[in-house]
């Protein structure tokens, strides 16, 4: 049975919402900045509108889970738990960097998304054809090029794996390593350009390919994986 599922992607500057209408797929995606909460609910509401859709033939919401920005993921969480809470239907959050992931999960090498975390340090995770090889990492380049290279495996030759870089913070960590000398393994950094990986429409891919919401209820009083502390938590703590 075909589902009727809507998706938000508010991780990062790049903003989407995606919406999933019997067997057609509608998306609205733009540089938001911190536009996120000016742009959200008029795109949702064109997408219906666009796919003569009621909120009410809503099956499900998903979104962007964490890590990433921290006012960007708490507008998305609590646009998408609002909507499910009064539609009465389930949600489900999706770990930001497997969806980042997802489309590379059948190339072979390991693949690293890379969030700009600030502070000198990414949001980054490893995966090998599509199985995450670690936890999220909240690192600087020296702790994630550790872990890349704990990682890689010898080839045919002895020429060793490949590890590639992409997402919003590959180049700035690409360009990190560069400039500490830590460039000996085989890392290339994927410059994407305007090509967009792991926006809402494959959060919409990844809801379909198994039962995202089977679970639904254990995140009800959930939130965002934010991994580190904000800004405002942090000098709290200091000030205290």
């Amino acid at each position: 049975m075909t589902m009727n599922v809507l998706a938000i992607d508010t991780a990062t500057d790049h903003f989407s919402v995606a919406l999933a209408a019997g067997h057609n797929t509608w998306l609205f995606e733009a540089d938001a900045g911190l536009r996120h909460s000016e742009l959200i609910m008029d795109s949702i509401d064109m997408l219906f509108k666009t796919a003569a859709l009621k909120p009410e033939e809503l099956n499900g919401v998903v979104c962007m889970g964490g890590p990433g920005s921290f006012t960007g993921l708490r507008i998305g969480y609590s646009t998408a738990k609002g909507l499910a809470l009064s539609l009465g239907i389930p949600f489900a959050p999706i770990p930001t960097l497997d969806c980042l992931a997802r489309p590379f999960s059948s190339l072979p090498g390991i693949f690293v998304p890379v969030l700009d975390a600030k502070r000198k340090a990414f949001f980054c995770a490893l995966y090998r054809e599509g199985n995450r090889l670690c936890p999220d990492m909240d690192e600087g380049p020296v702790e994630i090029v550790r872990t890349i290279a704990a990682e890689l495996s010898p080839q045919a030759g002895n020429a060793p794996e490949q590890a590639l870089l992409f997402g919003p913070g590959a180049e700035l960590l690409y360009d990190r390593i560069a400039q500490l000398q830590l460039n000996d393994l085989a890392i290339a950094s994927i410059k994407l350009g305007k090509l967009r990986w792991g926006n809402a429409a494959t959060l919409l891919e990844m809801a379909r390919e198994k039962d995202i919401f089977a679970n639904s209820n254990e995140y009800n009083f959930a939130g965002p994986e934010y991994i580190r502390k904000s800004d405002a938590e942090e000098e709290a703590r200091d000030k205290r």
